[in-house]
């Protein structure tokens, strides 16, 4: 993969992102990529669990690459978006727990995949979490709002998306935006000892439970691939 390396450390899967170049912003190879993981991540043999990071200390991601994305044809741009939207689908849905571990901006897009997980860690002193989506200006999807409705202040969720509002560590925090913030040398280490104490869950009791707590998502990912 050329945007992102799938590691197994004592059973925990790390995905890290690795084009900071280009912002660990989405395209078609991207989504494929991504694809691809996830495909690895649930043929897994026991239990595990995912942290989906990045090795930059600057970007997460910043979600959709925009000016790939226009020079795309009208049939080029509907298949990276039903590309997308399954990604971000199955990313709520893996049979696996799941971390974001946020070192570095999140931005639409890439807020919005972070949405998924079942945790948010995040830098305390570096980093913005942001749905700036009213600024350029971009409609929400069914699906990219089921993502964004999962987070938990539906308060600070209204001022994001009405608002673009950029939140810090401390802010995701104080308003449950992400579940905790460390020092940028620690927040690693956290993630990971965080991962192994969902790692001794039974794995597909735990999807069970999660899944039967985001029913939306499941019906638009039936919907995403005929099932529905």
């Amino acid at each position: 993969m050329s945007t992102m390396n799938l590691s197994l450390k004592d059973g925990i899967h790390i995905l890290t992102l690795t084009n900071a170049a280009n912002d660990n912003t989405f395209t078609a190879e991207v989504m494929s990529e991504y694809m691809a993981a996830f495909d690895q991540v649930e043929s897994y043999k026991g239990n595990s669990a995912l942290i989906i990071t990045c090795e930059d200390e600057k970007t997460f991601s910043t979600g959709i690459n925009l000016a790939w994305l226009t020079e795309q044809s009208a049939e080029g741009t509907a298949e990276f978006m039903q590309a997308f939207h399954t990604v971000l689908c199955r990313f709520a849905l893996l049979n696996i727990p799941t971390i974001a571990c946020i070192n570095g901006n999140a931005y639409a897009g890439g807020a919005i995949l972070a949405s998924g997980a079942d945790f948010r860690l995040m830098r305390e002193d570096r980093g913005r979490f942001c749905l700036p989506e009213i600024n350029i200006p971009l409609p929400f999807t069914p699906v990219t709002l089921s993502m964004v409705s999962l987070l938990p202040n539906q308060q600070a969720l209204k001022n994001m998306l009405l608002t673009g509002i950029a939140y810090t560590g401390l802010e995701a925090e104080a308003l449950n935006i992400v579940d905790s913030i460390h020092p940028a040398d620690q927040l690693q280490i956290s993630a990971f000892k965080l991962a192994q104490l969902l790692a001794t869950k039974d794995r597909a009791i735990y999807a069970s439970i999660r899944n039967d707590m985001r029913p939306q998502i499941q019906v638009l990912l039936d919907e995403l691939s005929g099932k529905a």
